[in-house]
C-alpha cells in the first residue's frame, strides 16, 4: 500500500510522456534494463534523467539480464521457467526461446548472441543472434553468473556448488582450466583489469583470480552475503544482500575503503557507461540507486516495480543513429 501512490504518479508521468513527448531511441543515451522478479516486469531507465522511459510485462519472474547496446537489445531470463526474452530499446519483446528450467546467468557474446548458464545441468550454452545453439559445454555444479573478458576471448562461469570458476575459449567452448575460489558459493563473476572477480555469497568474500596463471591471487572481505561486483572511477563496488550496503575497495591494493548504505537487499550492480558511478538494484526497497564513484554518495533514486534484481551487465551507452 505504501508504494501505490508513487506507482500511480509514475504511471501518470509515463502517460504524459507518451502523449506529449513520444519516446524515440535517439532521445536517450545511457540506458539500464532493470528486471523486477516480483513485479514480472522489465523497466528501461534513462541514466541521464533518472526516469523510467519504457517498461514491459515479462512473466515467469525475470531476474538475469544482459544489455547489448551495439545490437540495441537486452536479453532477459525468467527464473521460474527458463524462458529467454529479447527486448528492444523501447521495451518491446522481439524474440523468445524456451531454454527450460535451470537457464540462469546470461552475458552478451562478442560477435552477437549470448552465453547462458544452465544451473541444473551444469552447462554453458552459446546461442547466436537468432537464439540458435552453437555449442554447449560442461561446467562445474550449479553455474550461476557468466562473464566475458574485455578482449572477448574468454568466458567464465561461477560454479556455485563446486566453489570454482570454469574458464573457456569464448569462440569454441574449449575448457581452459578450473580455478578454486577463496570462499564458498561464488555467484556473480566479472572481468576487470586482467583479473576475474567472484562474489562468494556464503563466505562474505570476493575472490581475485589471475585467469592466465589459473591462480587465486587475493581476496576481499565484504559485508554479509555479497552478490554482485562492479568497477567504476578506479574503485570496486560489491553489493551485500544481508547488510544492505556496498563495500568499496581499491582494485590494486584490495584494501576496503568504505561501506555505504544503499537500500534493502541490494543485488544487481553495474557501472554507468561513463565510469562516474554504479547503478544498484535494491530488491526489498523496490528501487535503483545511483552511487557516485568518487564521493560514494547516492545521487539518484528511482522507484521500480516490485523486486528489482538486475543480475548481470544491465547498463550501457545506446548506439545513436
Amino acid at each position: 500500500m505504501r508504494r501505490a501512490p508513487a506507482s500511480m504518479i509514475r504511471r501518470v508521468r509515463l502517460f504524459i510522456m507518451a502523449v506529449f513527448l513520444p519516446f524515440s531511441p535517439a532521445a536517450a543515451g545511457d540506458l539500464a534494463f532493470i528486471t523486477s522478479q516480483n513485479g514480472n516486469a522489465v523497466s528501461i531507465v534513462d541514466l541521464n534523467s533518472h526516469e523510467i522511459i519504457a517498461d514491459s510485462p515479462v512473466d515467469g519472474a525475470p531476474a538475469p539480464v544482459a544489455y547489448d547496446p551495439r545490437g540495441g537489445r537486452a536479453y532477459v531470463i525468467s527464473a521460474d521457467t527458463g524462458r529467454l526474452s529479447v527486448l528492444d530499446e523501447e521495451a518491446r519483446i522481439i524474440d523468445r526461446r524456451e531454454l527450460g528450467e535451470g537457464a540462469f546467468g546470461v552475458a552478451v557474446a562478442p560477435d552477437g548472441g549470448v552465453f547462458v548458464t544452465d544451473w541444473y545441468r551444469g552447462r554453458l550454452l552459446r546461442l547466436d543472434g537468432a537464439l540458435q545453439e552453437l555449442w554447449a559445454v560442461d561446467t562445474g555444479a550449479a553455474p550461476a553468473g557468466v562473464a566475458v573478458s574485455n578482449d572477448g576471448l574468454l568466458v567464465a562461469t561461477a560454479d556455485r556448488d563446486d566453489n570454482q570458476v570454469s574458464l573457456f575459449d569464448s569462440r569454441t567452448g574449449r575448457l581452459i582450466r578450473k580455478i578454486k575460489t577463496a570462499g564458498e558459493h561464488p555467484f556473480a563473476v566479472t572481468f576487470h583489469a586482467g583479473r576475474i572477480w567472484t562474489a562468494d555469497v556464503q563466505s562474505d568474500t570476493v575472490s581475485v583470480i589471475d585467469p592466465l596463471k589459473g591462480q587465486l591471487v587475493g581476496q576481499i572481505e565484504t559485508g554479509s552475503h555479497p552478490y554482485g561486483v562492479a568497477f567504476a572511477g578506479g574503485h570496486g563496488f560489491i553489493t551485500n544482500q544481508y547488510a544492505s550496503t556496498l563495500t568499496v575497495f581499491d582494485p590494486d591494493s584490495l584494501e576496503v575503503l568504505e561501506e555505504i548504505e544503499v537500500g534493502d537487499y541490494p543485488e544487481g550492480i553495474a557501472p554507468l557507461p561513463d565510469g562516474s558511478g554504479v547503478a544498484v538494484a535494491n530488491w526489498d526497497s523496490d528501487t535503483v540507486v545511483i552511487v557516485d564513484a568518487k564521493t560514494f554518495e547516492i545521487t539518484a533514486e528511482i522507484e521500480t516495480p516490485a523486486g528489482p534484481r538486475a543480475f548481470g551487465q544491465f547498463t550501457g551507452r545506446q548506439v545513436q543513429p
